[in-house]
């Protein structure tokens, strides 16, 4: 009797992504830079082709036939996206460029016009730079405060710190779900109970976990939660804004323009409703339309079984990179079953340079990162002044991890040869 062994995810789904199937420098490609960009899948680029081969038209302002399938399947993504991460309204989802864009959103529109001298803004010393420079920015302009929640021994979120600088002072808590450099999962949950109770509104950066684990803003209780489609199977270009219906009601245009308006006089205009008083211009329709096939797509698979099979990923993935002398990963270690961090691991070795390590394992078709990350705050406090990351998605397999430590330690190998 013949037992076939069952096909893991990454092996059922793999021909979606043709980008993969090919050779770097004659070397078949690993792709670990997911946390950077994730591939796309052959049912988002078709859907993109379709939208500008058949029916490229703006969208709500023409009563032509394409400009009805535009603005059908552009408004469709916004009823997915809502679907997609639970929000109680289609009006709570505004369309952004992406989160940097969504979190200046809120900064300029709710932050400029609420924000006192004194008022406390509380940040993680782990945030990337879009959620900080804003409000930093901000804060300039507004005479408020900035707070920043520092790290445990194990480098993740202080909990314990963060409960020490709430206070009545606080008016914004606004903290990443998933680090894109320490790999932790914070407890946002949490920090939005704890934040409520001292009457602090909460803005969620859900870059790397929206794409990657199931999520409910309505049980998270967050008023803001940004995303970016390109980190979740979907195009450059296009972001969203979860915002509770009360609060974006409450707060005035970003931009003004086109789209946005009710009615314009040649002295004043009055502002459409939720969600277009926060759309100026003419948006980025197909890659709306494809956001909407990206979430079809991840919704078909199951983003609990995504998060399931990435366990299995960062449990080989710690397990193959302990195996490697004067390796030092940050962040939370993972359980053996690979639960409690993400699918990625930001390293350095002890005397090389991370810049010099990427460089070399492109050359043998392995497609990793090095930097900060964006995270140079955390970068300082770490004591590097970047390091070198590997991130993967579900269309990763054990195997590239395999060839992945293999030619990273034949390239320590290299540069150790050269420096005796």
């Amino acid at each position: 009797m013949t037992f076939l062994q069952e096909q893991t995810l990454a092996e059922q789904i793999r021909a979606d992504f043709p980008l993969l199937d090919q050779r770097i420098h004659d070397k078949a490609l690993i792709y670990f830079d997911s946390a950077a960009t994730s591939q796309k899948p052959l049912a988002v680029l078709s859907k993109l082709e379709e939208y500008y081969r058949g029916y490229n038209a703006n969208v709500h302002r023409g009563a032509h036939t394409l400009s009805t399938l535009a603005t059908e399947n552009y408004e469709g993504t916004r009823d997915k996206i809502a679907q997609f991460i639970n929000a109680g309204d289609r009006n709570e989802i505004v369309y952004t460029r992406n989160a940097t864009e969504a979190i200046n959103l809120v900064a300029y529109s709710w932050g400029l016009n609420t924000l006192k001298p004194g008022d406390e803004i509380i940040l993680s010393v782990m945030e990337h730079h879009s959620n900080l420079v804003p409000w930093q920015m901000i804060a300039q302009k507004t005479g408020a405060v900035i707070k920043h929640i520092g790290l445990t021994s194990t480098q993740e979120l202080d909990l314990d710190h963060f409960k020490t600088l709430l206070s009545e002072k606080t008016k914004l808590v606004s903290v990443v779900h998933v680090s894109n450099t320490l790999g932790c999962i914070n407890p946002i949950e949490e920090i939005v109970q704890q934040a409520q109770q001292v009457g602090a509104k909460v803005l969620i950066d859900a870059c790397q976990s929206v794409p990657h684990l199931p999520l409910d803003v309505q049980a998270i209780g967050c008023d803001w939660l940004v995303a970016s489609g390109h980190k979740m199977c979907a195009p450059t270009g296009i972001g969203f804004l979860y915002g509770k219906l009360e609060v974006l009601e409450a707060m005035p245009p970003f931009l003004g323009g086109g789209e946005m308006i009710q009615d314009v006089f040649l002295d004043h205009s009055t502002y459409a409703g939720l969600p277009h008083k926060f759309e100026a211009g003419t948006p980025a329709i197909g890659e709306a339309i494809a956001l909407g096939t990206a979430i079809d797509y991840l919704t078909h698979l199951g983003m609990e079984r995504i998060h399931a099979y990435e366990e299995e990923l960062t449990a080989h993935l710690f397990a193959k990179l302990a195996e490697i002398p004067d390796l030092q990963t940050y962040g939370p270690q993972p359980t053996p079953e690979g639960k409690g961090r993400a699918a990625l691991a930001a390293f350095n070795v002890a005397g090389l340079n991370a810049s010099d390590l990427s460089t070399l394992l492109d050359h043998e078709g392995v497609a990793i990162r090095s930097g900060h990350h964006c995270t140079q705050p955390l970068h300082r406090l770490l004591g590097v002044t970047g390091s070198a990351r590997a991130s993967l998605y579900f269309y990763n397999t054990r195997a590239e991890i395999d060839c992945f430590v293999v030619a990273l330690q034949e390239t320590i190998d290299f540069f150790r040869s050269t420096l005796e």
